[in-house]
């Protein structure tokens, strides 16, 4: 699973990130990573002033347990929460990109969750709306050349590079993957102007239906 840590400060800049790709789940590693990023940092829980935390499009367990760990840091902590949707913090991987940015993460049942960013002089205006998709669908919406990113881009390759030709851009690497850095960048900047969720308020955006709830539909 995708996922990750990091401390930034608003004088200081970024203290530490920690990023995981891995195949167990955020609740085997989660608070090992915080504990690891505070203990690295000389830092304590009491330090932080705000937790931001990714919001989706994404998996649905690892949406459920990063917002539940949040809620229970802010509410044993008094500390109040912001919410930032997953793939404008994506984005921000790729600032002053000439392209614009289309970013895909696999939703499974051959559809990704995607959506397209643009610069424009100082942030990103979003062009394609997040939505869950299947990669052709999306690929008729993009004219021009695009930056692609995300492991739904590593997944749809051939696909992407059969429909895009020569307009598609692969991002390098290290960009491919979604930066705990920009959650908490963003979020920072919501923090400032006052924009809080209460942690009970704070809930994750799924787009589509868990195959649970599609299931339980189906049987009524």
């Amino acid at each position: 699973m995708l996922g990750g840590v990091a401390i930034l400060d608003g004088e200081a800049g970024l203290i530490a990130e920690l990023r995981l790709n891995v195949k167990t789940t955020h609740s085997e590693r989660l608070m090992t990573v915080i504990d690891h990023a505070l203990v690295q940092s000389e830092l304590n829980m009491d330090d932080i002033d705000v937790f931001s935390v990714a919001i989706g499009p994404g998996s649905f367990t690892g949406l459920r347990i990063g917002l539940s760990t949040v809620k229970g840091l802010s509410y044993s902590t008094g500390k109040p929460v912001v919410t930032v949707p997953t793939l404008k913090a994506f984005a921000w991987n790729f600032p002053f990109c000439e392209y614009p940015v289309c970013l895909m993460l696999d939703a499974r049942k051959e559809e990704v969750y995607a959506a397209v960013f643009r610069w424009e002089e100082d942030g990103f205006r979003q062009d394609v709306e997040d939505m869950s998709v299947r990669p052709e669908e999306l690929l008729k919406r993009l004219p021009g050349t695009t930056l692609f990113a995300g492991e739904g881009a590593l997944l749809y390759r051939d696909v992407i590079s059969r429909v895009m030709k020569e307009r598609a851009v692969m991002a390098p690497s290290v960009g491919m993957v979604p930066s705990p850095a920009n959650v908490a960048m963003l979020g920072l900047s919501k923090a400032a102007r006052g924009e809080f969720t209460g942690a009970a308020a704070a809930t994750p955006l799924y787009i589509r239906k868990s195959e649970a709830e599609v299931k339980w539909e189906k049987n009524r």
